[in-house]
């Protein structure tokens, strides 16, 4: 009966973006994920791209990616599940090296992560030579190394002036580099990377949004073009976004991201109409909770970095968790 009633006031966080019918075919799944964090001394880390069972559900710690990078290293723990895609694995073990990190599908990938690597890099520093690499967090540890610093959407703006130079090279995500270099007086040398979700968004969506719901607010992820970002409202990230709902509780709201962030915001905030634009990150949805009951089962899939990668990596990323 307890177990009922705490799986029942669990749903109930969630009834407005989870019918109870799917529900149902979850809560086996979210009970045996509960008992399986207390005998493995778990935590699963979620990402704000994730589906409300999870990030509702079973996650401990749910965030951005700076987020998440910041919560990794004060976890007591034995076991880290990193419910998201696996440039944040990496991260998580990178900042836990004695941690077991756990991914519960390999094939969690990230645009953004694949479109850069350690010899672009290295390239990059021939042609600019002395110019420093600020490297997004949404890259392999592999690039992380080959750089000075990393950043964050949250924080981008903040590392690029935290280092006192002219000229600075942000990899690898174009859009957000050029959405910065609008406020910034430093110059920004971008890559030609892109997130799939966000590179999808167009001016005219946003047109078309207004037309159809009169006094929408429009927030944006500076991963979108910025011919998206011109004609938004408001633009930062994920963690920027549900701040700005929670503070400004606009009557109606429209999150130019991810799909899932819209379902887990909503939750938090049950007096505010949601419209929801629906891209998904084909990636983030790898990730069930199928998959994190059997990483926890099974010990799949493990996450490692070589040590000689993981030393120079995890330096880039404390450079900006110091920031």
């Amino acid at each position: 009966m307890t177990a009922a009633i705490s799986m029942e006031a669990l749903y109930q966080r969630m009834a407005r973006v989870v019918p109870k019918a799917e529900w149902l075919g979850f809560e086996e799944d979210v009970e045996a994920i509960l008992a399986l964090k207390k005998t493995r001394n778990a935590v699963i880390l979620a990402h704000n791209y994730q589906t409300p069972e999870i990030f509702h559900g079973v996650a401990d710690i749910v965030g951005d990616s700076l987020a998440l990078a910041r919560k990794a290293m004060t976890v007591d723990a034995d076991v880290i599940v990193l419910a998201g895609v696996h440039f944040m694995a990496e991260t998580a073990k990178l900042l836990n090296p004695e941690k077991t990190v756990l991914i519960p599908d390999t094939g969690a990938g990230c645009s953004l992560a694949e479109s850069i690597t350690p010899e672009d890099v290295a390239l990059l520093r021939a042609a600019h030579p002395g110019v420093p690499v600020i490297t997004y967090v949404n890259t392999s540890a592999a690039v992380k190394a080959a750089s000075d610093i990393c950043c964050t959407s949250g924080n981008a703006k903040q590392v690029v002036e935290s280092l006192g130079v002219p000229k600075v090279l942000m990899i690898p995500d174009e859009y957000l580099a050029r959405n910065i270099a609008r406020e910034t007086s430093v110059e920004i040398l971008a890559w030609h990377g892109h997130c799939e979700v966000h590179e999808l968004f167009t001016p005219e969506d946003i047109e078309e949004l207004r037309a159809a719901h009169p006094g929408v607010v429009v927030l944006a992820h500076p991963e979108c073009p910025p011919e998206v970002i011109a004609v938004a409202d408001f633009a930062g990230s994920t963690a920027g976004m549900s701040d700005y709902v929670g503070r400004e509780k606009p009557a109606r709201v429209a999150l130019i991201t991810e799909c899932s962030m819209s379902d887990n915001v909503a939750v938090q905030y049950p007096a505010v109409d949601f419209v929801r634009p629906c891209n998904l990150c084909p990636h983030m949805k790898q990730i069930t909770l199928k998959n994190i009951r059997m990483a926890l089962e099974e010990n799949r899939h493990e996450v490692t970095v070589d040590p000689a990668v993981a030393d120079r990596a995890r330096l880039a990323v404390e450079r900006m968790l110091a920031i």
